[in-house]
């Protein structure tokens, strides 16, 4: 599936829970990111939480502990193994950062389904203190978008994203996303895209203030049940689509819960002949 690239935020989107939120709460410093909530952007709150869990005696050991322990619900997994295991480029672009992203898909065993993560970098530095730094600088060079935090705009990272995958010919881009910066995100896909939007989120109410702005198709959804199954039709229809171009040796075996739910009756016929897929469990 060469022509498909599915980009994902992870907060709230790929796991059921804010992992920014999740560490300060589980390590007991949610007074202190309180108040510092309104005077400090929210990426530079959260490399003072990091300083603060140091010199509290947490080490970068018990912060991976705590993150291994971020709810990640099982049809999103399933759905993110088989959309890889289809040829699909699986991307993140999230504004939490490396060591909490890649640690907790590594805990749950999917980090390697991933060909990019695009986020706040981070590093442990000489003392054994994990720093969280901003994607964008800034200071030196603001970005300018009045809808994304200061330390990073998802637009600009979609349209480097789209650039460095249209380099070797057409693609669809699928954009999963809960927040105001995915909304931003959304604004740079096509016609003949699309959009997954978390039903009852803020980039749901964007969409709904804005109906003209987005160009992508736009499939909601409310859990991950749902999301998967929306995932997975997309993979399906594309697979369709690039059928009479690919042999069916070519194609993956899969064996997968979801049963193409929402994909019609003719498409599922058409996706039989030339894939093998499992009833659902």
């Amino acid at each position: 599936m060469a022509g498909l690239v599915v980009i994902f935020d992870f907060d709230k989107t790929i796991i059921d829970c804010d992992s920014d939120n999740w560490v300060v709460e589980e390590l007991g410093i949610n007074h202190l990111f309180t108040q510092l909530l309104h005077s400090l952007p929210w990426n530079s709150i959260m490399d003072r939480m990091m300083t603060e869990l140091h010199n509290r005696g947490k080490t970068i050991e018990d912060v991976e502990k705590c993150l291994k322990k971020v709810p990640l619900h099982p049809s999103i997994a399933s759905a993110i193994e088989s959309a890889h295991a289809f040829g699909c480029d699986l991307r993140v672009v999230s504004d939490a950062n490396v060591f909490f992203i890649e640690t907790i898909l590594k805990h749950h065993g999917l980090l390697d389904c991933f060909s990019e993560i695009n986020t706040n970098p981070s590093l442990v530095d000489e003392q054994g203190r994990l720093r969280i730094l901003p994607y964008h600088d800034f200071n030196s060079s603001p970005h300018g978008c009045n809808i994304c935090p200061s330390n990073m705009c998802k637009g600009l990272v979609m349209e480097k994203i789209r650039a460095l995958v249209s380099a070797d010919g057409k693609k669809q881009l699928v954009y999963v996303g809960d927040g105001a910066p995915d909304f931003c995100a959304g604004l740079k896909l096509e016609e003949g895209d699309v959009m997954m939007p978390r039903k009852d989120f803020p980039i749901c109410d964007l969409i709904s203030a804005n109906p003209l702005l987005t160009k992508a198709k736009i499939h909601e959804w409310s859990d991950w049940e749902e999301l998967g199954a929306n995932l997975l039709s997309t993979v399906n229809n594309a697979l369709i689509d690039e059928s009479s171009n690919t042999r069916t040796d070519q194609l993956v075996p899969l064996d997968c819960k979801y049963q193409n739910t929402l994909i019609s009756a003719t498409a599922h016929e058409a996706l039989q002949k030339a894939l093998p897929v499992s009833p659902p469990h």
